[in-house]
């Protein structure tokens, strides 16, 4: 049986991989990384130029400097616009199969590793609303994402709107970067951290980095609301306007608060869905909460329930960047001590501990920010649940009310929700909360795995499926170090 190319394949090359990555090539593994975009950093790290890399201050350029100097010596393999598809258990380990698009036209990729550790992040989380299918409603990571990956705006007349602190940031960025930010409106209200002051003392920079952007904000005159949100965009051929409510205690628009502002663009952010596609295919076991968030299930090393997978990031639940950062190096150090390589079990402690203290300031972000259990109670029955195959809340509704559906499995074969060009990422949740509220069946393991479970994690060329008997598997050598332009 061939010895595998490499010890260790790292999917995802954000905080969570790049952190895994440089911390088993510094400890002798052979370990390759693999990641969609042109550059290493994921989206946080998103950019365009070596100044904006160097915007992210003194802990990104050291992860870079390391991932170049692993390339450099041969430590490290790093394939960037390599993405993964799937991963096939073997006798020997696993078979990473790739779309390799470095060169602009997609062609078929391969090899071979003992272990994989998936860091493959996070997707915006969507919630529908009349209009929201209009052009001119992104995603506020999307319009993020634009503006720091290629240093475009989205919009010159932008609303932000949805829920937690991820709206600073990108309004800030927005303003900065010339376009006019009417407003940004917070659904939450700032009382409701007043529940946890026992886990905020802890994180006082947390209140450091909030000031700061909210200075920025004040700079350039951005209004913030809390306690509203958007319950409607307007346009024809484009968003011309939005509606903006104010919400009672219970997070529900207060009738005659309407107010019309005019823009031509509205970033909607409603927090993160963690990307499980590799994960779920693999068969690795999940956790699911009552609104039907899901994430990998991973013991106190990041390792899945399936033998030699590992994960970490917001994988394992939505949690930052810092966060993700310690569990990639705990999931880096535990893949070494797996291949018998002594680790420093006082760093293993320590980052241990780390993690707790952040997964509980997540856990209060949840609390304080989450959506409301009824949120799609007052859903118009024409608004569109699935943009792919135009199938509206109406059509849920009667799949569950007059056909049977009883579960989301049910509900996606009656109406074709999730089956479309996105395969589910932006209306799977939808559709399970919408079909839970209407069962009052708090979604399962089972039906979360049925909306999200896709053999091919990503869109894959038939020409490329049909070359695969033709791919030679990638032998382990040293490409030209990364590169920021």
């Amino acid at each position: 049986m061939a010895e595998p190319a490499y010890d260790v394949a790292v999917v995802g090359a954000g905080p969570a991989g790049l952190t895994a990555a440089t911390t088993m090539a510094g400890r002798g593994l052979r370990v390759v990384l693999l990641d969609a975009g042109p550059r290493p950093g994921g989206q946080y790290f998103r950019h365009h130029d070596e100044a904006s890399a160097d915007s992210y201050g003194a802990g990104f350029r050291a992860l870079r400097s390391a991932l170049a100097g692993y390339v450099a010596s041969g430590d490290l393999v790093h394939r960037p616009r390599h993405q993964v598809w799937t991963l096939e258990r073997t006798d020997a380990g696993y078979t990473v199969h790739a779309l390799d698009e470095s060169d602009g036209e997609p062609r078929p990729w391969r090899t071979t590793a003992a272990a994989v550790l998936v860091a493959t992040g996070a997707h915006d989380r969507h919630v529908p609303f009349p209009g929201w299918d209009l052009p001119g409603v992104v995603a506020a990571g999307g319009a993020q994402a634009l503006l720091k990956g290629s240093g475009v705006l989205v919009g010159r007349r932008i609303v932000v709107a949805g829920t937690g602190p991820f709206l600073l940031p990108v309004a800030s960025g927005l303003a900065e970067g010339g376009a006019t930010v009417v407003g940004v409106y917070e659904a939450a209200h700032p009382t409701r951290y007043l529940a946890h002051t026992r886990v905020l003392a802890r994180h006082p920079r947390r209140f450091a980095e909030a000031a700061a952007y909210a200075g920025r904000l004040a700079r350039h005159r951005v209004p913030y609301r809390v306690g509203h949100a958007v319950v409607a965009a307007h346009g024809t051929d484009q968003v011309t306007g939005v509606t903006i409510a104010r919400l009672d205690a219970d997070r529900r628009p207060v009738p005659g608060s309407e107010r019309l502002l005019s823009c031509d663009v509205v970033a909607v952010g409603y927090g993160f869905s963690p990307q499980l596609d590799l994960l779920v295919e693999l068969g690795c076991e999940l956790d699911v909460d009552a609104s039907g968030a899901a994430s990998v299930r991973v013991d106190h090393d990041q390792r899945t329930s399936v033998d030699g997978v590992y994960s970490a990031g917001e994988t394992t639940g939505v949690g930052g960047a810092g966060l993700a950062q310690v569990e990639g190096e705990l999931a880096g150090l535990a893949v070494v001590a797996a291949r018998g390589v002594p680790v420093e079990q006082a760093r293993i402690r320590r980052l241990r501990a780390r993690r707790t203290a952040l997964r509980s300031f997540a856990a209060v972000l949840d609390d304080v920010h989450a959506l409301p259990a009824d949120w799609l109670a007052a859903l118009p029955d024409d608004t569109l649940v699935c943009r792919c195959e135009e199938v509206t809340a109406g059509a849920v509704r009667h799949a569950v009310r007059d056909i049977g559906a009883t579960e989301p499995r049910a509900v996606k074969l009656f109406t074709r929700a999730g089956m479309g060009w996105c395969q589910g990422r932006i209306c799977a949740a939808t559709t399970l909360a919408l079909t839970a509220q209407l069962t009052a069946r708090p979604p399962s393991v089972e039906d979360v795995t049925a909306m999200v479970r896709r053999p091919l994690a990503q869109p894959v060329p038939l020409g490329v499926l049909a070359a695969l008997t033709g791919v030679e598997d990638d032998p382990p050598t040293p490409p030209t170090p990364p590169s920021d332009h």
